[in-house]
């Protein structure tokens, strides 16, 4: 009888994490300032690689299995595979500190972030297969992430070169989180003001969707940098004319060009948003409340708004997801935030400043979405109960 593979995404991952093991391990420097050289795992311990070889040996047995267990099995495995490899970046970076100086520098290397990623991924896979219900995706994938916080929080891992970046910069990075929040919550709330008034506008004059939806898109496709720059002048002269809004913070660079841009770009997204989402509810729920003798008000409070609400939230999702990213290019207006230690780090060569400015981000980034995406399941459960 012939051997049969049941989970081909797997199997493509084990083979691809088979071939990583030739990458570095870890980025091994004697001093912050001397470039690095990559170690591979062998290298760093003398022990046989053949402890990462079992479980990638019990993944490839996993994709001959069918059925709930051996999924329920493969998420376990790579869970713990994923901890596993977070807690030996650490320990290597511990032993490499210990053995050769103190003022060593250990980074994660290429293979290991490459381990990290496909990880992620079988598990993704793994819990896409095992359920349907977004709020259970929602747990299982935020389950994952409990042992690396775990470690991190512990202190396992402070002596890797990134933690040691973050302790010399603390106050700095403490400023640039406090910074990209303002810029993300100065953003969406203007945003939701202007956009959902825009995207009701559009719904109820069809007429105005060419012109309002043709403006938007020429400012959403003016790159982020040029729209930043073809602001500076226009605020840099009220601030002449009117002294008093210096007062105010408005001033041609910062915070105040920054946000108008970011508000600027979130705003076709917005408005899309709120239009498709008061499009698809049903025009027999609409005569149904007219029936019941709702005015115009009560329809849209109580009917249309709670069914468009899905479709809102998932505009909006876009739009935070986005401004985070964004927000990283005001940095060079002196906006702040995770940008100004991301082009600090470029301008000085300095890897690990780079990585404490995009590392963040992406973490920023990926809660906003998880946050977002628990919103929508749970408002999804409670529209199917």
């Amino acid at each position: 009888m012939p051997i049969r593979c049941h989970n081909r995404v797997l199997l493509l991952l084990a083979v691809i994490a088979l071939a990583a093991g030739a990458l570095p391990f870890v980025n091994f420097a004697p001093n912050r300032l001397v470039s690095g050289e990559g170690r591979a795992l062998w290298q760093v311990w003398s022990f046989s690689p053949a402890l990462l070889l079992l479980p990638l040996g019990l993944l490839l047995a996993l994709t001959l299995a069918r059925g709930r267990w051996a999924l329920a099995t493969t998420l376990v495995v790579c869970e713990l595979l994923f901890a596993a490899l977070v807690w030996s970046a650490g320990l290597a970076a511990t032993h490499l500190a210990t053995s050769e100086s103190p003022l060593a520098r250990t980074a994660v290397g290429s293979g290991l972030w490459l381990w990290l990623a496909l990880c992620l991924l079988a598990c993704s896979d793994a819990i896409r297969r095992l359920s349907a219900q977004p709020l259970w995706r929602w747990l299982l994938q935020a389950q994952i992430w409990i042992l690396p916080l775990l470690l991190l929080f512990s202190g396992e891992l402070h002596s890797l070169s990134l933690l040691k970046e973050y302790t010399n910069r603390e106050d700095t990075f403490n400023a640039a989180l406090a910074q990209h929040l303002t810029l993300l919550l100065g953003t969406l709330l203007p945003a939701l003001l202007i956009g959902v008034p825009l995207g009701i506008l559009c719904y109820r004059r069809p007429t105005y969707q060419g012109p309002v939806f043709a403006v938007l898109s020429v400012i959403q496709t003016v790159p982020s940098v040029a729209l930043f720059g073809l602001l500076i002048a226009p605020l840099a002269g009220l601030t002449r004319a009117w002294p008093w809004l210096s007062s105010l913070g408005i001033a041609g660079t910062g915070m105040t060009p920054a946000l108008i841009a970011l508000v600027l770009y979130a705003l076709l997204p917005l408005a899309r948003g709120v239009l498709a989402g008061l499009s698809q509810v049903p025009a027999e729920v609409l005569e149904s409340a007219d029936a019941m003798g709702m005015n115009t008000r009560q329809r849209f409070w109580q009917i249309q708004l709670p069914l468009a609400l899905p479709v809102l939230l998932r505009g909006l999702r876009v739009v935070a997801v986005q401004t985070v990213g964004m927000a990283v290019i005001a940095a060079l207006i002196g906006a702040g935030g995770f940008g100004a230690l991301v082009f600090q780090g470029l301008l000085s060569s300095a890897l690990d400043l780079v990585l404490l400015g995009v590392i963040p981000t992406i973490a920023l980034a990926v809660v906003v979405d998880a946050l977002f995406a628990l919103w929508i399941a749970l408002l999804r459960r409670r529209t199917d109960d």
